[in-house]
């Protein structure tokens, strides 16, 4: 996207006030958005976006530029901007920059361009005739395609040169069923960091069915009942309580800060001896995953938890300069417009041993979270609420009748320590995820097998 004598010439200039280490980050963002309602497509959108960003290190203070105008002079006078935080000088030093190649390999192959624009319109319309066609109960169906092409190119004063290609293509719907005055919605699809093989892979009729099935059952939900109780966890998407009560917790910004319940607690036993748990960023197909991250850190598989030992912290470039340590390929950012932050990419459980069903039966009384919705944890401490779109009780060992408006609540911390069994199941979520932080998104994996909270307070109306 710019020629190598121009980042040389603009990494020279950024740290022409006495900077350390300079950095040019440039994204080309191409993507396409369809959206159906009321049966037609409302949205059609075509979006492009390019630009670049410029961040200079002082020791641990950096600043940061941004443009979207690719010229020389536009770039040298971003570098300018960010380089002004100084006023001291910097001896012209070579800078040698050498392209390295990543071993990983993300195929793509069928591209977004092996299907138009008519046949992708009419996979949704597809859909909302077979969600109808379920039951007169669906009164409302919305679904959604997404295709999106993110390409980067980083280089920096130490002699970085990466480039990265990001293809993700997504398909959700979202299916609203009535019965009298019970409205009931469920929303899923998939996603992949890959072409349109995904919808060879996954077939979006049939996934937009079960979504107008589960929304109709859930009508007929009794209120889930309230108190402390055991808690079984779907495999997969049940991740996500692990991802936000824990995972951020093992961010290096907020270890760094002291403001984290891991900090300063490597080696010491922080979970169930059932638990093992991992950053992942290299997993072929997964939202989470890169060649690169977003300073130029080649991705690795970080094991943050072994037998319930605390093992490592998810480090960027910035916090590991602070710290003395090397960063672990998990800077991350939104768009050229932000500066990169400690981010997970995609991060799991590791298996255990029970067969899921022994986990059920093993269960006299307690509630089956199968799908989970929206809900908010406090980063610094581990403190979460979360709801369920889709819950049933455990009676005698085995799954009955579905409830309705079930939330869970609890810190994520002790959790991990009362964690008592744990499935061979393990999948990891549809790939749909994004998370946010420092008011980015990043789209992450999560992941986990079923895995059984002995006591944990249970939320309803009962």
């Amino acid at each position: 996207m710019i020629p190598l004598e121009t980042a040389k010439k603009v990494l020279k200039e950024a740290l022409r006030t006495g900077g350390d280490l300079a950095e040019i980050y440039v994204e080309d963002n191409t993507s396409l958005l369809l959206r159906l309602e009321d049966s037609k497509i409302e949205n059609a959108v075509r979006g492009a976006d390019r630009g670049v960003g410029i961040r200079v290190f002082f020791a641990d203070l950096a600043t940061y530029a941004y443009t979207d105008d690719l010229s020389e002079e536009s770039l040298l006078q971003a570098a300018r901007a960010a380089a002004s935080a100084a006023t001291g000088s910097n001896k012209s030093r070579s800078i040698d920059l050498t392209l390295q190649k990543s071993p990983l390999q993300f195929p793509i192959l069928k591209p977004f361009d092996s299907l138009s624009l008519a046949d992708k319109a009419r996979m949704l319309n597809d859909a909302d005739v077979a969600a109808r066609a379920y039951s007169p109960l669906v009164k409302q169906v919305i679904g959604n395609y997404r295709e999106e092409r993110r390409r980067v190119w980083i280089f920096n004063s130490d002699g970085v040169q990466v480039e990265d290609d990001r293809n993700f293509v997504e398909m959700g719907s979202m299916v609203v069923a009535q019965k009298g005055d019970i409205l009931e919605r469920s929303y899923e699809g998939f996603g992949g960091q890959k072409g349109l093989e995904l919808l060879d892979e996954r077939n979006f009729v049939a996934k937009v069915q079960e979504i107008a099935e589960i929304a109709v059952r859930m009508l007929d939900a009794r209120p889930s009942p309230a108190g402390e109780m055991t808690v079984v966890m779907c495999n997969g998407w049940g991740g996500v309580l692990f991802h936000e009560a824990c995972g951020h917790q093992m961010e290096a910004d907020f270890i760094t800060k002291g403001s984290s319940a891991y900090a300063g607690r490597i080696g010491q036993q922080v979970a169930s001896p059932l638990i093992s748990a991992y950053d992942d960023g290299t997993i072929p197909g997964r939202r989470g995953s890169f060649r690169f991250d977003d300073e130029g850190t080649p991705s690795q598989r970080t094991v943050l938890i072994e037998k319930g030992v605390l093992k490592e912290y998810m480090w960027d470039l910035a916090e590991a300069r602070r710290a003395g340590r090397q960063s672990t390929g998990n800077g991350r950012r939104q768009t050229y417009r932000h500066m990169p932050v400690p981010r997970m990419t995609n991060t799991y459980i590791g298996v255990g041993n029970y067969d899921p069903e022994e986990i059920i039966q093993a269960t006299q009384k307690g509630v089956y979270i199968k799908q989970m919705a929206g809900g908010q944890a406090e980063l610094a401490n581990g403190d979460f609420v979360f709801s369920a779109t889709e819950a049933y009780l455990i009676e005698d060992g085995k799954i009955t009748a579905p409830l309705r408006g079930a939330t869970v609540m609890g810190n994520g911390p002790t959790i991990l320590k009362e964690i008592d069994m744990l499935g061979n199941d393990l999948a990891f979520d549809p790939g749909m995820g994004v998370c946010g932080k420092d008011n980015q998104g990043a789209r992450t994996g999560v992941g986990q097998p079923t895995l059984r909270i002995p006591r944990v307070a249970v939320g309803g109306t009962a």
